[in-house]
């Protein structure tokens, strides 16, 4: 008999889980809405030319590949079938905002610019499952595309600022501009190298400043251009002084010097708003996907042990490469799988998150039993989630039930409940048991 099982870096959610995961999604879908953002929703598999060439080499290696279905293959030499692309014409989504941007030139006709979108959905990524590491994960996507203002970057700091507040993580929130990674390049001698500079620093917090060197060192990176980079990445100070610096060493550098001038913009707000988001410049982060343009965004956790919690940046040219060219946008996605991670290990979820059914009949008979369907009908019309134990059944059997769905309240209606026309509420946290007219039940229960 073969053992069921699910795929490697997958996994199956219980009730539990689901409450909890839907208490992220809601939290954050509140916060995006109230910055104005609207939800859509895009299909898990785009055609492959959609997807490859936007992600780097590493990123198009990580790609889920979907097979033509039916007997496409038939009758196709072997030579044909080594050949993906006469086999495979479609992949899953790799992230949202590539088939974010191709939604945005197909439908721009129904857009009105700047279009402020939100999505919520599972993404896919051939990589090796490990602990906070998935291939199948879902992401929280925010973007405003069609707007060059700096003054959305300073509102997706805000978002970050409001939803990790609500949530319960302490956060910090590092930044960084692709201008100013392009004028290191620059002024080191190796602007050519640009995407295998920003691929190695990127690295530096998992693997160290040694094995970034040695592995620039193999993407043909000098030992004299190397010994420049390596001060530029240890910078310290606040972060107006670390643009001090960095603008007297890359000041050659003309898109350098304008990807300065945007991060003293932004951290300017962020300053005058008073937000209280520890907001650091790293100039480490890279964030190795090739669309990033201007600023970019990583979000760390303070108190668990984990990798980015979420990310984003500035892309002015994606929609270009689907026929829409000057169409610049910004976004920022949540991790929600990590978020998930977060909140769980640090024990943040609130007591009643777990709890589905707020309200259990017990079924003591068929008097008892239609009494009870009249009450619970009640309290489902006011939003109350409730249920009725499905057999009438031994009283001790019923409220292991109740204990085990962390029912929270318990409502017993015998004969002389029904004489009376007074049910039994019990409260299963404390054991507190009062007598409430049927009447009355609805209010003793908000």
């Amino acid at each position: 008999m073969q053992k069921p099982s699910v795929p490697k870096g997958t996994r199956d959610f219980s009730p539990v889980e689901m409450s909890r995961r839907q208490y992220i999604f809601d939290t954050v879908k509140s916060v995006f809405r109230t910055y104005g953002f609207a939800q859509i929703e895009t299909p898990a598999m785009e055609n492959l030319s959609t997807l490859l060439g936007k992600y780097g080499d590493e990123g198009d290696k990580l790609l889920f590949k979907v097979l033509n279905s039916g007997d496409y293959a038939d009758g196709l030499t072997a030579d044909e079938l080594r050949n993906a692309s006469k086999i495979c014409e479609k992949g899953l989504r790799y992230d949202l905002t590539v088939p974010f941007a191709r939604y945005v030139v197909q439908h721009q006709s129904e857009i009105s610019f700047p279009f402020k979108r939100f999505q919520i959905q599972p993404v896919w990524r051939a990589d090796r499952p490990q602990k906070g590491r998935y291939r199948e994960f879902y992401q929280c996507d925010v973007d405003i595309i069609g707007s060059r203002s700096l003054l959305n970057e300073v509102e997706l700091v805000e978002i970050v600022d409001s939803v990790f507040s609500r949530l319960g993580i302490n956060v910090a929130l590092k930044m960084n501009n692709r201008k100013i990674l392009y004028g290191i390049a620059e002024t080191i001698g190796h602007a050519d190298k640009m995407v295998d500079i920003t691929v190695a620093i990127d690295k530096l917090e998992k693997i160290g400043i040694d094995n970034v060197k040695a592995e620039l060192a193999e993407r043909g990176i000098g030992a004299e251009a190397i010994a420049m980079l390596q001060p530029i990445l240890e910078l310290s100070g606040d972060n107006s002084q670390k643009l001090d610096k960095l603008e007297s060493i890359i000041g050659g550098s003309e898109t350098g010097r304008t990807g300065i001038a945007e991060m003293r913009t932004i951290f300017g707000y962020v300053e005058r708003l008073g937000i209280a988001l520890p907001v650091e410049l790293d100039l480490s982060l890279a964030r190795g996907l090739n669309y990033y343009t201007g600023a970019i965004f990583e979000v760390k956790a303070l108190d668990f042990a984990i990798g980015s919690i979420c990310g984003g940046g500035r892309y002015d040219n994606l929609t270009g490469i689907f026929g829409l060219p000057d169409v610049s946008g910004v976004g920022i996605s949540f991790g929600a799988d990590r978020i998930y991670d977060v909140m769980s290990g640090l024990n943040l979820f609130p007591a009643d998150v777990d709890c589905s059914t707020k309200v259990l009949f017990v079924n003591l008979g068929a008097g008892e039993e239609a009494e009870s369907l009249k009450l619970l009908a009640a309290l489902r019309k006011d939003g109350i989630a409730a249920e009725i134990y499905p057999e009438n059944g031994k009283m001790k059997k019923q409220m292991e039930y109740a204990n085990r769905r962390a029912i929270p309240y318990v409502i017993i209606i015998g004969s002389r409940e029904l004489e009376t026309r007074t049910a039994t509420v019990k409260d299963m946290r404390s054991g507190e048991q009062i007598a409430v007219a049927f009447d009355s039940i609805l209010d003793a229960v908000k």
